[in-house]
Parts: structure tokens; sequence; C-alpha cells
């Protein structure tokens, strides 16, 4: 009986740009800094807000990055949680610093699944690829 499978060949897609791996927003990394300061006190949203002059639902906002807070809430938050502004700044940076090391230095090259044999000029991808692999189905 004779193979009638399809032979599957991996392309680049040309038809999209590679994507970049993004950083985190400031403000989703300035969140998480607040909230492992407010558990490191053992506090409470409600008692670290009162004291900040913020509402509880606004400060978690701010620790869930939802929010982004003027440099006047941030410092008022901080002073509450006992850390100046310039360590709270410094303990972000390091986080953000931390994770777009630990993110790879190139894009992921889009490439498509495909049972055509690869446009003339581009061979398919023969092994497997050495980067990131994201698999996209339409």
């Amino acid at each position: 009986m004779a193979d009638t499978a399809p032979h599957l060949h991996l392309v680049p897609d040309l038809h999209r740009p590679a994507a970049r791996v993004h950083e985190p927003l400031w403000r989703h990394l300035l969140g998480d800094e607040l909230r492992r300061l407010r558990h490191r006190r053992g506090e409470t949203l409600d008692r670290t807000a009162a004291r900040a002059g913020v509402s509880p639902q606004y400060l978690s906002e701010m620790e869930r990055g939802r929010k982004d807070p003027s440099s006047e809430m941030v410092a008022a938050v901080a002073e509450a949680l006992g850390v100046t502004l310039v360590d709270l700044t410094l303990a972000v940076a390091r986080a953000l610093g931390a994770t777009v090391a630990a993110a790879p230095s190139e894009g992921i090259e889009p490439m498509v699944l495909t049972s055509r044999p690869a446009p003339a000029g581009l061979a398919p991808a023969v092994s497997p690829p050495t980067g990131p692999v994201l698999l996209l189905a339409a």
C-alpha cells in the first residue's frame, strides 16, 4: 500500500514579522514589589492603604499592575511600607534587569507547518528549532 500521508515541512512564515520578547511593564514589577514588601511586614491592604492615604482598592490595583500610579502615589505607598522611593525604585529596576537577562536575546522566528515544499530560496527546517517555538492554530 502506498504512503498517502502528506510530507510536512516547517518553513519560515513570510507573512508574519519575527516576534519580540517583550519586557514586563514597570507597573507590574512595581506591584509585585509592593505586595512583597507588604507581606514581609505582615500587613493587610487596609492597614497599608490607610497609612498611605489611598483606598484599599487602589492599592490592590497597584499591586496587581492594573494602575499606573503617579510618582506621588508611589512615594506615599513606599513611605507607608517603610522604604525610601530610591530603595523601591532600585528593587524594581533589579527585578526588571533579572527578567530581561533571563529572556532570549533574539526574537522568535515565526514558522508554518505546511504540506507544501518551502518557497524557492528557503530551505525547510529539517531539524528542531534551537530557540523558542510558538505554535499557533488558525
